[in-house]
């Protein structure tokens, strides 16, 4: 998959750059020629004499290099490769980008950079929650910047968990093959997909929220990767890792999600696959509400905003094909085909989440489900299938429906 290609890899400071040594082996191993630029930080965790001895080449790290200045370096490291890659990318190193900073070889070269950029954070889970942080990791991500994790787990402080480790080494190879793969019939498109289900608070310990899992629409996200589109997967709560090659932008309730998919907006094709709550509580209580052995306290609810009727109403940057999802229990066309029309979107995918849908174990937190794609055209039943053949049969389907588009126009 990377036979020839030209890789620069720089090493952000943290402990995680012990990783780095893997990945260059791993990308090596693939094919891949690899550069390595090391920021004075990181070489307090690992030597470039490592690093040089697994990438078979000179590593770089100084901005103020007599020998390697002569010719821009800087610049020449940038412009030679085919991608670039920052892992592990520390909350530092993503500040300096996303504020144009160039005060070391590595933010020089970031910021000379014309080529496509992949950051695999990581950092202590505080850091990475903390909003300038989550400021500067969205305006990366509408400057075209990919990412891969960070992942959730154990950190390298004693007793600390939570996001902020670095991807696993051959998830970032994944990324980065998808990010090369050539040809793919969603090359140079950018798909925005929501999954899971939101979480709206009904006091500090309890929420509303449905029985969504998230597989359906990882799978699309996933899929749409593999086409080779830039996906941007806004998710709400889920047990599953985000798919190899998409930006993940983890959300708790429907206004995250929605702010979050105006964020990532403009797109090609918005897939809404969320089950999004419908209601959310008018007022969070602020303390846990305690049962005194009287009645029940009144729970007065209000309606949370509809996501896939925001984007699809939008008059300016309105994607090109806006997808909903319709979840029934009966009438599953009748329904869907209301929706779409009500809603305003080009298509919906429905399916039947009833007890007597006769998929094993159900459709929400199943493996396989059953679909109906409702267009303006009309309605086609798809044979019950797993949920990646029903997200790559739904991809070659959107490929194919702009391609028809452009040819028209």
């Amino acid at each position: 998959m990377l036979e020839d290609k030209r890789l620069l890899l720089i090493i952000g400071g943290g402990i995680a750059a012990y990783k780095s040594l893997d990945l260059i082996r791993r990308l090596k191993e693939r094919g891949a020629s690899v550069r390595v630029v090391m920021t004075s930080a990181a070489q307090h965790f690992i030597t470039p004499l490592a690093a040089g001895a697994l990438s078979h080449d000179r590593v770089f790290t100084e901005l103020f290099d007599r020998e390697a200045e002569q010719d821009i370096g800087h610049i020449r490291l940038s412009r030679e490769a085919d991608l670039l890659i920052v892992a592990p990318a520390t909350a530092d190193l993503m500040a300096k980008m996303a504020h144009g900073l160039a005060d070391d070889l590595a933010s020089a070269v970031l910021l000379a950079n014309t080529r496509p950029v992949l950051l695999a954070p990581a950092m202590n889970p505080a850091m990475w929650a903390n909003v300038a942080t989550r400021r500067n990791a969205a305006q990366l991500a509408a400057d075209g910047v990919r990412f891969v994790g960070p992942n959730a787990g154990a950190m390298a402080e004693r007793g600390e968990d939570g996001a902020g480790r670095m991807a696993e080494p051959l998830e970032i190879v994944a990324t980065v093959e998808a990010m090369l793969a050539a040809g793919g019939p969603l090359s140079g498109r950018h798909v925005l997909v929501t999954s899971g289900p939101t979480h709206e608070p009904i006091d500090p310990v309890r929420y509303i929220a449905n029985r969504s899992s998230g597989k359906q629409g990882h799978a699309i996200a996933a899929a749409a990767a593999r086409a080779g589109a830039r996906v941007t997967l806004v998710s709400g709560p889920v047990n599953l890792p985000a798919p190899p090659g998409v930006t993940l932008r983890p959300v708790e309730s429907a206004r995250d999600m929605l702010a979050a998919v105006e964020t990532a907006l403009p797109a090609d094709v918005a897939i809404f696959a969320a089950a999004v709550a419908d209601w959310r509580a008018a007022s969070e209580a602020p303390e846990k509400m305690k049962k005194d052995g009287g009645a029940l306290p009144p729970l007065a609810l209000t309606e949370n905003p509809d996501i896939l009727a925001t984007i699809a109403h939008r008059t300016s940057g309105r994607p090109r094909l806006v997808i909903g999802f319709a979840a029934e229990t009966q009438n599953v066309v009748a329904y869907a085909q209301a929706k779409r029309a009500r809603k305003g979107c080009d298509w919906i995918v429905a399916n039947d989440v009833s007890a007597h849908s006769g998929i094993p174990g159900g459709v929400m937190g199943g493996d396989t489900n059953e679909v109906h794609l409702i267009t303006a055209e009309g309605s086609e039943a798809w044979p019950r299938a797993s949920k990646a053949e029903v997200a790559a049969r739904l991809i070659a389907r959107i490929a194919a429906a702009l391609g028809e588009r452009e040819s028209e126009s």
